[in-house]
């Protein structure tokens, strides 16, 4: 295998077969680069990971509380749980993940981020279907607390609530199931969902539907392979006191 691109796991999946690799970019210095793909989809880059971090900082930021409950909602390389780990309010995360293998990457130290995550204790990896979970009133997102509700869930699964990665998933960014995913939170929590490229406003206008307060906010980063720069979006929901 090439110093300059390895491919460290390839498996199968329900939706389509899994990749990770590390190509090292000497354009940039030799720096390593680890991609995840599914199918001809690429779902992840650690050279792209503002948009990722920022869903965490700026749903927390609207949180005022002492401890918080979070979930996540797709590990992926783990930029968006690690940086809801950096906020020391974060009492408990649990981060639910449908495919295992990216949960094994962390667990094995075969990603940048997987020894950060696996060694907090506040971290929990679920292997299990954010969609379903949230469709189900009946339980909490996490496992050992049936009954638990949340203070922040935070979603980076889908490129965009228009363009998913399984058409099962598209009833959850309808009114309908924004509404099931609303019922996980506590009083004035907070739904905070990462997607490529600018926001959409008829996203916008379904989350108002749902949510007390709303906003919309444009992630732009330099893009070193273009030497131009990229946007992604994140939106923050929430919920009001009586709910």
């Amino acid at each position: 295998m090439s110093l300059n691109y390895e491919e460290i796991d390839f498996r199968s999946t329900p939706i389509g077969d899994l990749m990770l690799r590390r190509r090292r970019l000497l354009q940039l210095g030799g720096l390593d680069i680890y991609e995840v793909k599914l199918g001809e989809d690429f779902l992840m880059s650690s050279l792209f990971h503002e948009a990722e971090s920022q869903l965490s900082k700026l749903g927390l930021v609207m949180l005022e509380k002492e401890e918080l409950d979070v979930v996540i909602g797709g590990l992926g390389l783990g930029y968006t749980a690690v940086s809801a780990l950096e906020d020391s309010r974060v009492k408990s995360l649990v981060v639910v993940e449908y495919l295992e293998g990216v949960i094994e990457w962390h667990q094995k130290g075969l990603v940048p981020l997987g020894k950060t995550l696996t060694k907090d204790s506040r971290c929990r990896l679920v292997n299990a279907d954010f969609f379903a979970l949230s469709r189900d009133l009946s339980k909490s997102f996490d496992p050992s607390h049936p009954a638990k509700k949340h203070d922040a869930i935070l979603l980076d699964i889908d490129h965009t609530p228009t363009r998913v990665l399984h058409q099962t998933n598209t009833r959850f960014y309808t009114e309908e199931g924004l509404k099931e995913l609303a019922q996980h939170l506590k009083p004035r929590g907070v739904f905070a969902l990462w997607a490529d490229g600018p926001p959409e406003t008829s996203f916008t206008k379904h989350l108002s539907k749902v949510f007390a307060t709303v906003k919309s906010h444009t992630i732009l980063f330099d893009n070193p392979i273009t030497g131009g720069s990229s946007e992604g979006a994140v939106y923050v929901a929430q919920m009001d006191l009586q709910s």
